[in-house]
């Protein structure tokens, strides 16, 4: 049946969901299954919050804290609502309104190539149930799920097989083809306060592990190097990490913070963290994600137009759009992401348009 024949009678809430969601549909998809990526090229795409997509010259796919779930969806939340990340951070008594702000531009059901998934933390909005679905549930897919104790023990509980999942803490060093990744420590101090259910809940004397909670990854491909550092807050030991490793893309967690909270970098200490780093770009993200932190990585901009002649190593920011591709090296000059307006080849041959004498 032809859409425009549909009948009213024949819709419901679900047909409306299968055909709506996600927005994007499979595009995003084909868009990355039929790029080739040139030689000493590297091709990222951003999937939103902290959910990179990453495409070497060896066409070799790895995906970063894919997410595919949401946020508050009712007011009306049954039950003991106390282990909430937000309400523990605050001491909160009522449910807090992060409400998922952007589209589901990549469908993780229509993956037809990943060589291996990367998560850095266990949060939700990092380690998706559905994708680990989709993956475990795909017999084209073998992929390997890595990331750290607390990552694995929650996809173990989910029922992703013992064989397919891969335990690492900082220092670890393994490579998924020609792509070598180093673990490093993530700087989360959030995660240290909030607990995954698959985990112990450790005396409060007792601080957690933060290894066994969170990582970040310092991926290389023969193009350049991407530092992800998760929900990393600033840390004096960035300077550590850009004095030890060359860096050319530095992927940073930004978001306004609520009072009496700080759970992401702020557009200063992105600027800072960029430098310590001593990374050629700095791209901003998460700042996307939930109404009640969303971020303007504007700011970021017009404080580093402010200062960027005090900077002890020149970088330059870059604001990325979800869905978005960047391609390294040819847009390490980029500062701000368009999406393509289309019709490029408009005049690549003669075109007799109606009323063309009228335009």
């Amino acid at each position: 049946m032809n859409m425009t024949d549909e009948q009213l009678s024949d819709i419901t809430e679900a047909s409306w969901i299968s055909k709506t969601f996600p927005e994007w549909g499979n595009w995003l998809n084909e868009s990355i299954d039929r790029s080739q990526v040139a030689q000493n090229h590297m091709m990222l795409w951003w999937l939103g919050n902290m959910g990179i997509w990453l495409k070497d010259a060896d066409q070799t796919n790895l995906a970063i804290d894919l997410w595919a779930g949401t946020g508050k969806q009712t007011h009306d939340v049954p039950g003991n609502t106390a282990r909430h990340q937000w309400q523990r951070m605050l001491g909160a008594q009522k449910t807090q309104p992060n409400l998922r702000r952007t589209p589901q531009v990549f469908n993780p059901f229509a993956m037809t190539s990943l060589d291996a998934l990367l998560v850095t933390h266990y949060h939700h909005d990092h380690l998706d149930r559905n994708v680990a679905a989709a993956i475990i549930n795909n017999p084209r897919i073998t992929t390997p799920l890595i990331g750290p104790q607390a990552v694995v023990n929650q996809w173990l509980a989910w029922g992703v097989p013992k064989s397919r999942v891969t335990v690492v803490h900082p220092g670890d060093e393994f490579k998924v083809n020609g792509i070598q990744i180093k673990v490093l420590p993530s700087y989360d101090r959030t995660i240290l306060i909030t607990d995954p259910v698959s985990m112990k809940i450790p005396d409060d004397r007792q601080i957690p592990d933060i290894n066994e909670r969170a990582v970040a990854y310092l991926i290389t491909t023969s193009a350049g190097t991407i530092y992800h550092a998760g929900d990393s807050h600033y840390s004096v030991n960035f300077a550590d990490i850009g004095r030890q490793y060359p860096i050319d893309l530095a992927l940073l967690a930004f978001a306004e913070n609520p009072i009496g909270v700080q759970d992401k970098m702020t557009s200063v200490d992105i600027l800072r963290a960029a430098e310590a780093l001593q990374t050629n770009t700095v791209i901003p993200l998460h700042w996307d994600v939930w109404t009640n932190t969303l971020g303007d990585p504007n700011e970021i901009l017009a404080l580093y137009n402010y200062r960027k002649e005090r900077f002890q190593y020149q970088f330059h920011p870059f604001i990325w759009q979800i869905g978005g591709v960047f391609d390294w090296p040819d847009d390490r000059d980029l500062s701000i992401y368009n999406y393509p307006r289309g019709f490029e080849d408009r005049f690549q041959k003669p075109t007799n348009l109606p009323f063309s004498s009228f335009l």
